[in-house]
């Protein structure tokens, strides 16, 4: 009988088992499974075991079986379908993972294994996916966008820098700033760029920055190394304080190669630090030069003005004139114009005469008598015309008047009884046309051409 620790096992009081003769207790294999999955399940407890995936199956149940594995163990899984479930990867054979699993024994075979309660990917793998996830959650909500970065300060008087004050990273920033652009300030917040809280510090520094407002520019940035060594610029809490802070930011984050969610959300990414730094100065010879530039364009300007203005003042020199010489000018220009005023006013004077004259020619051609004298012509032509009119009218509708007569007269029942016809009435005044309708003895009444006369038929 093995040593168990004390209070963890106790000999089973079922019938089942039978006391030999010699006093020792005897279990069936079953109850020993038993009383070991108990042991293991309460003395043990929720650990977590990392290793490589082999022997994976997924039946029709939904639960997953594999074994762990490193270079000198296995030991058998189970993950119910429940728990698998929320997995975020499929599992494969060959897959680094850890899983947080409590330790138990089948029964039915005896066999010792692990109940998977959670399980994730190990290393550079879950990095990469976690990064992959938290890209696609700060992209579908615009922190990635063009149109939220700010632009660049040209001349930054004040440029702080977040990052390690131990990097070489820092030393390469403040050489190239020191050298391309030695006017400005420049104040370095110190900061962890990797280990536990590192990131936490980076986003305080940030936030910080941006409420002091004491920074034209910010650069945030560490030098090269692993992912693992860049994730504290992976991490969300970093990516939403670049966001939200109001100074225009650089990252510096790592080599060339390397891209972390701080470089997509900055304003600017630039590949090295030290290509940060020569992105935010401006070049002091070029300063220097354009300087001298401007200073050649201004002076050159500057004689051009003075030679234009010396021009002027000869121009207007040689126009000034001795005062008795403008008096006579003047009194000259005096006699013109006094000249000129009296032959405007000779000429008005005409002017206005033949225009009177003209108005009384015209008043004279509307004066009443006249216009009386034209009426009463056009009132005895009018006069002739329409009684010439009303004649010639009256003598057409005479012409008219006489051929209807004519024309009626021949169509008149009357010219017929002249030819020598009569019209044939009864005592109702009912013209007789045939023979058969009268009757012996039927008084009749025959109109004439001149007279009327009354028959009796036989």
């Amino acid at each position: 009988m093995p040593d168990f620790p004390p209070g963890a096992y106790s000999p089973p009081s079922s019938p089942q088992s039978p006391l030999p003769t010699d006093g020792r207790p005897v279990l069936s294999v079953s109850e020993l499974n038993r009383e070991v999955k108990h042991l293991l399940e309460g003395s043990v407890p929720l650990l977590w075991v990392s290793g490589e995936i082999s022997n994976f199956a997924a039946p029709s149940s939904g639960h997953w079986y594999f074994t762990l594995k490193d270079a000198r163990a296995q030991v058998r899984c189970a993950m119910f379908r429940g728990r698998n479930q929320m997995v975020r990867f499929r599992p494969a054979n060959g897959r680094e993972v850890l899983a947080r699993a409590r330790v138990s024994l089948y029964e039915g075979r005896g066999e010792f294994q692990l109940i998977i309660e959670h399980l994730e990917e190990a290393g550079f793998g879950a990095l990469m996916r976690q990064l992959e996830e938290l890209k696609a959650k700060l992209q579908a909500e615009g922190l990635f966008d063009l149109a939220r970065k700010k632009p660049l300060p040209y001349l930054p008087a004040t440029i702080g820098i977040i990052t390690s004050p131990t990097g070489a990273a820092v030393r390469d920033m403040i050489q190239v700033l020191g050298r391309r652009y030695p006017a400005a300030r420049i104040e370095l917040i110190p900061v962890a760029v990797q280990g536990q809280g590192s990131a936490q510090q980076i986003a305080r520094a940030i936030e910080l920055a941006g409420r002091l407002q004491r920074h034209d520019l910010l650069i945030v940035g560490r030098g090269g190394g692993s992912l693992e060594d860049l994730w504290s610029f992976n991490e969300e809490i970093v990516a939403r304080a670049l966001a939200a802070c109001p100074i225009p930011t650089i990252s510096a984050v790592g080599h060339e190669t390397d891209t972390t969610i701080a470089d997509l959300v900055a304003d600017v990414r630039a590949p090295t630090p030290s290509a940060a730094a020569e992105i935010a100065s401006a070049n002091a010879a070029a300063l220097s030069e354009e300087i001298d530039s401007i200073r050649s364009r201004l002076t050159r300007a500057v004689h051009l003005q003075l030679r234009h203005l010396r021009q002027q003042v000869q121009l207007v020199g040689n126009r000034i004139r001795h005062p008795r010489e403008q008096l006579q000018n003047r009194a000259q220009r005096l006699d013109h114009l006094e000249m000129r005023l009296h032959a405007a006013i000779r000429n008005r004077t005409i002017g206005n005469a033949q225009r009177l004259a003209q108005l009384n020619r015209a008043l004279s051609q509307v004066h009443p008598r006249h216009r009386i004298e034209r009426a009463q012509v056009q009132l005895a032509q009018q006069t002739q015309r329409l009684h010439k009119s009303t004649l010639a009218l009256l003598q057409h509708k005479r012409e008219q008047v006489a051929h209807a007569g004519q024309l009626l007269h021949s169509v008149s029942p009357l010219a017929v009884l002249e030819r020598g016809y009569a019209i044939v009435q009864d005592d109702r005044k009912q013209v007789i046309r045939r023979a058969q309708d009268t009757r012996t003895g039927q008084r009749i009444h025959a109109r004439l051409a001149e007279g009327e006369i009354t028959a009796v038929i036989e």
